[in-house]
């Protein structure tokens, strides 16, 4: 149970939304039958405009933006970022090797810049309120790509953000397999989001006390989300997942699973979004 005073909130997110008509539908439903509160648009994706239609008919649902700096598709052409995309205008599929890339390269930053502010643009032009910023493979806390953000803060307009760190010590009460992975990650987004604290604070800018899913990676299942809702600290925290009516069925069934609908309501845990904090 929850401390005296000190409630429990919880933001349950869908990344990727609009990257396919099975992933939108995964969102629409999990919001409308489940505890799904919130969605990560990508502004570049094939379904997006399916998406921003979809999200015009749930007025509940927070959408922010879901930055994309690998693995997926630019605003801006081949021609005006070619040191980020390929001839097709398409990031590299290699995470890693694309990060070491923005890092040891500080001629990048102007086009990464250039296509930031270009997303955020394209998000405006929805004319959807923007709820939160967090990034595919949360590359918004990257050490070349967070400090842009934090320079842009007033133009882009963004006013809550994902600060990904998900507590190891907790994940390993909830769930087992996988220590290395669960480790490895637990320690280099703690130490990012350490590194970010100090200008969130200074812009005042708002974010939970901890993200649950990172650890579990496309793993958030029934099982695991009742543990979680049985557990889950006091203060504000966010759970994000990918919910899809094909690949990722497992997570849309949890979102929507009577099991869980039922220990919400049971465990008095209060569902909110980013504009909510």
């Amino acid at each position: 149970m929850s401390a005296p005073g000190r409630p429990r909130r919880l933001i349950v997110n869908a990344d990727d939304f609009g990257r396919s008509h099975f992933i939108n539908e995964g969102v629409r439903r999990a919001h409308r039958e489940g505890i799904l509160t919130s969605a990560s648009l990508m502004v570049n994706e094939p379904a997006f405009d399916e998406a921003v239609a979809l999200a015009g008919e749930c007025p509940r649902l927070g959408v922010g933006l879901h930055l994309v700096l690998a693995c997926g598709k630019a605003t801006l052409s081949a021609s005006q970022v070619p040191g980020l995309v390929d001839r097709d205008g398409q990031f590299s599929s290699h995470p890693v090797r694309t990060g070491t890339g923005y890092f040891f390269k500080p001629s990048l930053r102007p086009q990464l810049r250039a296509e930031i502010r270009a997303q955020f643009d394209r998000f405006r032009a929805t004319g959807l309120p923007l709820d939160h910023l967090n990034g595919h493979l949360h590359l918004h806390l990257h050490p070349a790509v967070f400090p842009i953000l934090v320079e842009e803060f007033s133009t882009l307009g963004w006013t809550r953000i994902r600060l990904t760190r998900d507590p190891l010590w907790f994940n390993l009460r909830l769930a087992k397999g996988r220590l290395a992975y669960r480790l490895a990650h637990a320690m280099i987004y703690a130490a990012l989001s350490a590194c970010a604290v100090p200008s969130l604070r200074r812009l005042g800018a708002r974010h939970t006390n901890r993200v649950f899913g990172l650890l579990q990676n496309a793993h958030v299942d029934e099982r695991f989300l009742l543990r979680l809702l049985e557990q889950l600290p006091p203060g504000d925290s966010e759970l994000y997942s990918h919910p899809s009516l094909d690949e990722s069925k497992h997570e849309f069934e949890a979102l929507v699973s009577p099991r869980v609908l039922a220990k919400v309501r049971d465990s008095g845990i209060a569902l909110s979004r980013y504009s909510d904090l």
